[in-house]
């Protein structure tokens, strides 16, 4: 699904467009001119749907090279292995989340808890990935023509990233889980959740120029993707916690 002149939507769960496995995050694929890079993975139950989805919008998958990581959840992360076994995907993700796949533990990617409330399967194994790349506050990433900026924005884990792309004058921010449509957040009962952290990586959000909006679940704003945020910034700044998407 062409999002943008480089971007495309090539997968999503059932908290998003069913267009791949129910367990998948949303799966975007820019376009880098010599190369394509992911934005997350998928959970890595299949990826056939996926590259099924690239070939319709007409995109070899032979072309993927790089895979950049919002986080080491499973729904995001868990496919990784798989891209880098198949096509020899190079990964990229913060410090924190390429400890946590380096080591495939479980238990820090929150993945244990997840299936003990019944969002996995039981038998689901998250597969440990070596990672290529690490990415850091403010640097950036490029593929091609095509530059990332790097954010980090904790909070409904740590290792978050968000990563803004300037397509034409055009700010397209891809937040993974930090922030979505109608300003919702996700904050969950996991170990390293954080309400303050969570906090000032939307005030960090909140004062960047954001025209798209492509998060990690639900609805896509490819327009005023700035409103999203400020309304989660605004219901912050009242003292109040926005909704949760969950």
């Amino acid at each position: 699904m062409r999002l943008s002149e480089r971007v495309y939507l090539v997968g999503g769960g059932t908290l998003g467009f069913s267009l791949s496995e129910e367990h998948d995050c949303h799966v975007y694929v820019i376009d880098g001119g010599e190369a394509l890079v992911l934005v997350d993975a998928g959970a890595g139950i299949t990826v056939e749907p996926i590259l099924q989805n690239l070939r319709f919008d007409g995109l070899d998958p032979k072309r993927v090279k790089y895979l950049v990581l919002t986080h080491a959840h499973a729904d995001h992360a868990g496919a990784a292995c798989e891209w880098r076994e198949r096509f020899g995907v190079q990964v990229a993700a913060s410090s924190e989340a390429a400890e946590y796949l380096r080591e495939g533990d479980e238990e820090r990617v929150s993945l244990s808890i997840a299936k003990k409330g019944g969002f996995y399967p039981a038998d689901y194994v998250f597969r440990a990935c070596p990672v290529a790349h690490i990415l850091k506050e403010e640097s950036t990433f490029r593929i091609g023509d095509v530059e990332l900026r790097i954010l980090e924005t904790p909070g409904h884990c740590s290792g978050m990233l968000s990563l803004i792309m300037n397509e034409g004058g055009k700010f397209l921010l891809f937040p993974g889980d930090t922030v979505f449509h109608d300003g919702r957040l996700l904050l969950t009962n996991v170990w390293n959740c954080d309400l303050q952290q969570y906090v000032r990586s939307i005030e960090k959000l909140a004062r960047q120029k954001v025209d798209a909006l492509l998060p990690g679940h639900l609805a896509i704003a490819l327009q005023h993707g700035d409103r999203h945020v400020q309304k989660a910034w605004e219901t912050l700044e009242r003292l109040s916690l926005p909704p949760n998407i969950i």
